[in-house]
């Protein structure tokens, strides 16, 4: 369910990718991830959305205009909760009023104390589904240490349907550890995004950070270690997968290469039938489209 507030329509016409009467397949193009900022651009045929908006107005807009994308073109933004790298550039969206805000109603106050003019926000309640055009979002409960943080799981299609296929993305970051409906999220989609924030022996050994810093890292309301996320998907893997997205990755506490051996008996089980991509800390990724 999802309450409205704001008097805002959608505007007439939807965006739409291809030829006429084309039917587009889901892109994702994760615009930058890490401790100094997160956000990813969905796209679907009826839809352009970012999932969380974590840096300054300025930088969103470069990230998008690298995207080929306008600020003009966002239908919609979905936080997972209102840490500063996850919502930053929330406050920017009121020079563009008709892109609302969706979010539950913890994270809209938490989110609305720092900001200016209020945001046009959608708040839905955590645990439900809702849709948003040709969307159907799932949003559910994580374990972190914010207001209310959620993960989400976006789809689009119609399962049986050989022309609109169903396609289905988990967004999950964020979370010391992983209750048993993640799961069942993560077996439900094709695409994942799941976080890799931390290698335990990089984190014991960082200097630059409070021993009570590092017990919320990894705390069970903290962030997922390579070790941790690796078990997650060890015991979710299926045959549907199409990619993996390992993201929000530490920069001082994580390494490519540290994430890289953890997951190299899971990426030798995967295959070829599902890439396996680690994105690095403060970076993106290409779009790519099932």
């Amino acid at each position: 369910m999802v309450n409205e507030c704001g008097g805002f329509g959608w505007p007439e016409g939807a965006w739409k990718l291809g030829l006429p009467g084309e039917k587009m397949a889901m892109r994702l193009q994760i615009l930058g991830s890490g401790s100094s900022g997160n956000c990813a651009l969905l796209q679907t045929e009826d839809a352009r959305v970012l999932i969380d908006a974590g840096f300054s107005w300025r930088k969103l807009n470069e990230l998008l205009r690298a995207a080929d994308t306008r600020m003009e073109e966002i239908d919609a933004v979905f936080l997972t909760h209102e840490h500063g790298d996850h919502a930053a550039g929330v406050d920017g969206f009121k020079k563009h009023p008709r892109v609302q805000i969706y979010a539950n109603a913890a994270t809209a106050r938490a989110v609305q104390a720092k900001a200016g003019r209020e945001a046009m926000w959608k708040i839905f309640e955590t645990g439900t589904t809702f849709r948003f055009r040709d969307l159907e979002v799932t949003s559910f409960m994580v374990p972190h240490d914010a207001q209310e943080p959620v993960g989400f799981r976006f789809s689009n299609g119609h399962e049986g349907d050989l022309f609109t296929p169903r396609r289905s993305l988990a967004w999950l970051t964020d979370l010391g550890h992983a209750p048993g409906h993640v799961y069942r999220h993560l077996r439900e989609s094709d695409v994942v995004v799941v976080e890799s924030n931390h290698c335990p022996r990089l984190l014991e050994a960082d200097h630059r950070r409070p021993w009570s810093t590092k017990q919320r890292i990894s705390g069970r309301h903290g962030h997922l270690s390579n070790v941790a996320a690796c078990e997650l998907l060890e015991a979710t893997a299926h045959s549907g997968w199409r990619r993996i997205f390992l993201t929000h990755l530490s920069r001082d506490c994580n390494s490519l290469e540290a994430v890289e051996q953890s997951f190299a008996g899971l990426r030798a089980r995967l295959g070829e039938a599902c890439g396996l991509e680690i994105v690095a800390p403060g970076g993106g990724t290409n779009a790519w489209e099932w």
